[in-house]
Parts: structure tokens; sequence; C-alpha cells
């Protein structure tokens, strides 16, 4: 297999005369490891294998997840999550929680294919009364 070295055209030129192209327009993965978030999401991540055991070595439990009933049961389990974060809840990391749940979502529409990440969900009107959500 052949691999295409992709640039923008763009260089950097270092004092040492190396030459590199420009991050301009690059995704910067790092920037998401500032903060406590990534190692929270990771160490429930962690906490929850043993819980819910990966059904082959490297194949997490929840990346299974592919149905209509799944879908919603991990929107709500965010929502709730989200909502006991918001109060200030402290009994289990309800952020970290946030993190996984929303993750199970964009899982589930990435593999339905019509619905990628991204795509507006029809939200129920009935949730509307909370003032957190508007409805078209």
């Amino acid at each position: 297999m052949s691999y295409e070295v992709k640039d923008s055209g763009k260089r950097l030129e270092f004092s040492s005369g190396s030459l590199r192209d420009t991050a301009e327009g690059k995704l910067k993965w790092s920037i998401i490891t500032h903060g406590p978030m990534m190692r929270r999401w990771a160490q429930h991540l962690t906490t929850a294998e043993a819980k819910y055991p990966n059904p082959r070595p490297g194949v997490p439990n929840f990346t299974l997840i592919e149905s209509e009933e799944e879908y919603y049961r991990y929107r709500e389990s965010a929502f709730r999550h989200f909502m006991s974060w918001w109060n200030g809840e402290v009994d289990e990391d309800h952020a970290a929680a946030v993190f996984f749940n929303v993750n199970g979502v964009e899982i589930i529409k990435a593999k339905w294919g019509g619905l990628t990440p991204g795509t507006p969900v029809q939200v129920d009107s009935s949730l509307s009364h909370c003032g957190l959500i508007e409805t078209p």
C-alpha cells in the first residue's frame, strides 16, 4: 500500500534549516487534553469496563450499540447525568458520564449512516417545558 504525504503547500522554516508544513487549518488533538476531563472520562471508562466487560479483547462493550432503543437510552442517560452535574451532585462523576453517553449517541448515529454526527435530531416537544430545550 502506498500512502500520500498531504500538505498545504505552505512551509515553515526553522532556524536549523528544517522545513515543515504549517499547522494552519489542521485539527489540534492535543488541545483536548487540557483540564481534567480526559483523565476523568478515561477513569469512567476503566471503572465501567469492570462492570460491563469487553465482549472480546480490544472491543469495548459500548461500541456494540446500534438500536433505536439504545439510542434513546443513551440520550436519556446523558440528559440525566447533565442535570445531575448542573445541580452540583457529586455522588458520581456526572460530567464524565455525560461524555460517555454523548459518545454512545454519536457512535449509534455514525452507524446509522443517515444520521451522522452533527445531524439535527427531532426533539420530543414534551421536554420544552424545562427551559433547556427549544422546539421548532
